[in-house]
């Protein structure tokens, strides 16, 4: 089952290319981060996103076996977490936040 804890609002976009600080309201921009209880680097991404006010829809791959599936087809058969899906079907596997940021400035461009 899904735990949805947020969803980002776009309408404006501001990107300072030196820290990469994306700047959103408006729009919805979907985020969806599948995970696992025990994983670390979750946690620690999860961590960040928050810190970073970046909201996000999380997804327990063991309580879900179709979640567990998708994360299986987007890593050549391999359950990695955190995967993170992006509102144009995009994935990106164990992102760092500069990663998720820009992937995120590129979809509100």
């Amino acid at each position: 089952m899904a735990v949805v804890t947020d969803i980002i609002r776009v309408a404006e976009t501001r990107v300072d290319p030196l820290r990469l600080n994306v700047v959103v309201t408006g729009q919805s921009v979907q985020l969806t981060m599948y995970t696992t209880t025990w994983c670390g680097y979750c946690y620690r991404l999860k961590t960040m996103l928050k810190t970073a006010g970046i909201a996000y829809a999380e997804v327990d791959i063991e309580q879900d076996p179709a979640a567990a599936e998708f994360v299986s087809s987007a890593n050549g058969g391999n359950r990695t977490v955190p995967t993170v899906k992006f509102s144009d079907g995009s994935t990106q596997t164990n992102p760092s936040l500069r990663d998720v940021k820009a992937k995120l400035a590129e979809l509100v461009a």
